[in-house]
């Protein structure tokens, strides 16, 4: 996983826009990457793009069930020093209008799911030499938006978890840190602002940089975070968002 090493990672959310950008950066600098989604087709699809040393895996967050059998599988290839949480569900909506169905479904995905995932692996993750933990959470989680009540709830629970999380495994040299993107070219995006593309001419004009970021440019971070350059680094948010929000 950089600086010459070489280990073995599970990217969840691996065949969405940031997830595929994670895998493929992973799987550059020499990592094995397991690539869990939904989409069984797609995360195949990209394990065959990025050749032997990346494989599929079909997981819905969503399920206690498909959690058991994706982790049940990942143990059984043998060690892992990275977990990437790169799944989540979004539905934006005005809080009064929302539906607490939609609440249950964000708050499974986005926050019990990965917090299930992880105690899975956790044991093999402390057994492995400066194992990783990243969790992809949301600007809006961190700073709000309209909108985005309950997803941003869902997705701040993180924070809270990952910081816990960060205290009690530093002693196996495991770290955990949250990546917080800000707007990002692709598939979300462009659905939420589907039937509002005014929004998006505002919302470009309202970010420092004038744009919006590219998967690639929060993978980059994730990818750092996940080698061994970052030994020193835990229980962090990290915002990559173009500067719309700041500390």
């Amino acid at each position: 996983m950089g600086g010459g090493s070489v280990g073995r990672a599970l990217v969840t959310g691996g065949a969405g826009d940031i997830g595929r950008a994670v895998a493929r950066r992973l799987t550059a600098a020499g990592c094995e990457v397991i690539i869990a989604d939904l989409d069984s087709d797609a995360a195949q699809q990209l394990a065959d793009e990025l050749g032997p040393t990346a494989a599929a895996c079909h997981l819905d967050l969503g399920d206690p069930d498909s959690i058991d059998a994706a982790a049940t599988a990942v143990l059984a290839g043998g060690t892992l020093s990275a977990l990437v949480h790169c799944a989540g569900a979004a539905i934006v909506e005005p809080f009064l209008d929302s539906k607490p169905e939609h609440w249950d479904l964000m708050l499974r995905v986005n926050l019990r799911g990965p917090m299930l995932l992880t105690q899975r692996l956790l044991p093999t993750l402390q057994e492995t030499a400066s194992a990783r933990v990243v969790f992809v959470s949301s600007d809006g989680a961190r700073a709000g938006a309209a909108g985005e009540a309950a997803y941003a709830a869902s997705k701040s629970g993180l924070f809270g978890f990952a910081k816990s999380l960060a205290r009690e495994v530093a002693r196996h040299d495991v770290t955990v840190n949250v990546v917080c993107p800000g707007p990002i070219e692709g598939r979300m995006v462009a659905r939420t602002m589907a039937d509002h593309p005014g929004n998006l001419d505002a919302l470009q004009r309202a970010i420092p940089m004038k744009r919006l970021g590219q998967p690639e440019e929060v993978a980059a971070l994730i990818a750092w975070l996940a080698s061994p350059e970052a030994s020193y680094i835990t229980g962090q948010l990290i915002s990559v968002s173009g500067g719309i929000t700041m500390h």
